[in-house]
């Protein structure tokens, strides 16, 4: 029984362990790599959400390239 609960605190450790150090990361990739956002409505018609549907796009911000200025003609940009 003894040996159960050690097992059973020993996991508990490594679990938060384990989620202290992978919040921080995520938080630093969504913040300054990339992040998914979903485009909703038409003000981006025809370019996502083409045919007036009312269903979502998902997109992908890449803020990688924002930050080394490689902005193209032809890509969209958002802004907050």
């Amino acid at each position: 029984m003894a040996q159960a609960q050690g097992l059973g605190k020993k996991y508990i450790k490594a679990f938060f362990k384990g989620f202290f150090v992978a919040v921080p990361v995520t938080v630093t990739f969504l913040d300054r790599v990339a992040c998914v956002a979903r485009v909703e409505g038409s003000s981006m018609q025809p370019s996502l959400n083409p045919g007036g549907r009312q269903a979502s796009d998902v997109v992908l911000l890449n803020h990688w390239s924002i930050r080394n200025y490689d902005v193209q003609r032809g890509d969209i940009v958002s802004l907050v």
